[in-house]
């Protein structure tokens, strides 16, 4: 006679494997934080420090603020982005404040595609886009290297196109 519990065979689904983005994203996105905001906290600062007299420079102190407190959220909301390639379908978790988890079949997957914009190429960078039959379910994977968004782009096409044939 067995011991143990009937359910415990086979019926605990492995964790998937998950991958998170590479750290070129958050060096991109701190750079884009330093740039805008130090050119604000130069303005404000520089300004009404000329104008008005130089107390009015302490105005530079508020961007200058939200630059650090965007450096550790930038950091906190890029260890959030992961995604994980399941049989079935694709996973993918983002979020600190509200963890935001989506799972997208292979077979409702109508378009894959691969975006980059100036900025991104700069830093070696691509998206993955994936459209689905409902719109509020399309997601997009940011940051990740062209070859490895290349690569997702293929797969995920691969897996949406032998589980459509079925349908």
């Amino acid at each position: 006679m067995e011991t143990g519990s009937p359910h415990s065979a086979g019926t605990a689904q492995a964790e998937p494997e998950w991958i998170g983005l590479p750290p070129g994203l958050l060096r991109m996105r701190r750079l884009l934080l330093v740039v805008w905001l130090g050119l604000l906290t130069l303005a404000t600062g520089l300004l009404p420090g000329l104008l008005a007299g130089p107390a009015w420079a302490a105005f530079a102190l508020l961007p200058l603020a939200l630059t650090g407190w965007g450096w550790v959220m930038l950091g906190r909301n890029w260890r959030s982005w992961r995604y994980a390639e399941r049989a079935d379908d694709l996973l993918i978790s983002k979020g600190v404040l509200w963890h935001e988890e989506t799972v997208v079949p292979y077979g409702r997957m109508q378009l894959v595609e691969v975006t980059s914009g100036p900025v991104e190429r700069y830093f070696g960078l691509a998206s993955v886009q994936l459209h689905t039959a409902a719109a509020a379910s399309d997601a997009t994977i940011p940051g990740l290297h062209p070859d490895e968004a290349e690569r997702l782009r293929d797969r995920l096409t691969e897996l949406g196109e032998a589980r459509s044939a079925g349908l």
